[in-house]
């Protein structure tokens, strides 16, 4: 009995240092040369923090008890990222090779993988997207449809037959559905409840401003609907009803113009955010459309990019990366963004404003 009392002792010693050893610890996190954009002399904006491709990136080096209860000692690495979801504090990565989905819990250091079986099983998994109750949307461009899980990430449904159109990306908005859909050069609203189809639009012709070439993303946001027209190197902009507002950018190598646009975002204050892959940055513009600047580029420096896609903020992270904010500046938001190549998979930046005196 005795010896027994000493080994559940040790175990709950251990198990107590595998919590330790779990806590966020971002360890390739360097705040002693912040690299901020734009650079001197301009107000800075965008700081970038670290980055994360791997679980050690955000657990640590393990101790050897928990290698000893877990067997992970090389880590679990993000291997082709693309959309990015955000949801109560979690990040939650579309890996088309995994082919699931990486979540990452900065605050408490857990890594793990969500590769669904079943019903449920992913196949290329593109873009996904949270309703308020905590469901979660995958558009999946190997199965053809948006697969839904509830909070619990039990499956739930799949919107769409597989066979017709091409879904490639979803938003959760008004209790909707919202998907680009590729083929049908269209957006398709759905009821979230039923998953019964509500509208589509646009109903427009290719000679028309309005006219999807390529939709190939979507912010839903403040009754506005932004979309990623590839083929068209745009930002087209309309109502909740489908209403057409405005297009943003064009073929162009100056800021505020786009070779290939991808994912994009927009915060609380209307700021949009658009990644471009072949300048591998993210552009911004204010509420009107205006370029304001852009961070990151492929020079291969601290804060670069490779081949980004995706794109999303965060306000419930801000306050865990506050401690690493530079000197004279106030944290707004996390920025994520993916990168499909290269060593560096997930970018975190945050919005950061100078502090009022």
């Amino acid at each position: 009995m005795k010896k027994q009392i000493i080994l559940s002792g040790f175990l709950i010693l251990g198990l107590w240092m595998l919590t330790l050893s779990c806590s966020a610890s971002l360890r390739n996190l360097d705040i002693s040369k912040p690299i901020l954009f734009p650079s001197a002399p301009d107000t800075a904006r965008i700081q970038f923090f670290m980055n994360i491709s791997n679980s050690l990136d955000v657990a640590g080096r393990q101790t050897a008890f928990s290698h000893y209860v877990t067997g992970d000692e090389e880590g679990k690495p993000i291997i082709k990222p693309y959309g990015i979801g955000a949801f109560k504090g979690k990040l939650y990565i579309c890996d088309t090779m995994l082919p699931g989905l990486e979540i990452i819990n900065l605050k408490s250091g857990q890594f793990k993988y969500f590769i669904p079986e079943g019903p449920g099983e992913l196949k290329k998994p593109l873009n996904c997207a949270f309703g308020e109750d905590g469901s979660l949307y995958v558009c999946d461009v190997g199965r053809n449809q948006v697969v839904g899980f509830d909070r619990k990430l039990n499956y739930l449904f799949a919107l769409g037959d597989g066979k017709s159109g091409r879904p490639t990306d979803v938003q959760i908005y008004d209790r909707k559905i919202w998907v680009c859909d590729l083929q049908a050069h269209q957006i398709k609203v759905y009821d979230k409840d039923s998953q019964q189809l509500l509208f589509t639009f646009p109903e427009v012709k290719k000679a028309t401003p309005q006219y999807l070439f390529s939709p190939t993303n979507i912010s839903v946001r403040g009754g506005k609907v932004y979309v990623t027209d590839t083929g068209d190197a745009r930002i087209k902009v309309f109502t909740d009803r489908g209403r057409f507002i405005k297009r943003i950018g064009g073929f162009g190598k100056s800021p505020g113009f786009f070779v290939r646009p991808k994912g994009l975002t927009t915060d609380n204050d209307g700021l949009l955010y658009v990644v471009d892959a072949a300048f591998e940055n993210v552009q911004m513009f204010d509420a009107q459309g205006r370029i304001l600047m852009y961070f990151g580029g492929s020079k291969k420096h601290a804060g670069s990019m490779w081949l980004p896609a995706g794109i999303e903020i965060s306000y419930e992270l801000a306050d865990f990366f506050k401690p690493y904010v530079f000197s004279g500046y106030v944290l707004k938001y996390i920025i994520a963004v993916s990168n499909q190549y290269g060593p560096n998979k997930i970018g975190i930046y945050g919005f950061i404003e100078p502090k009022k005196k």
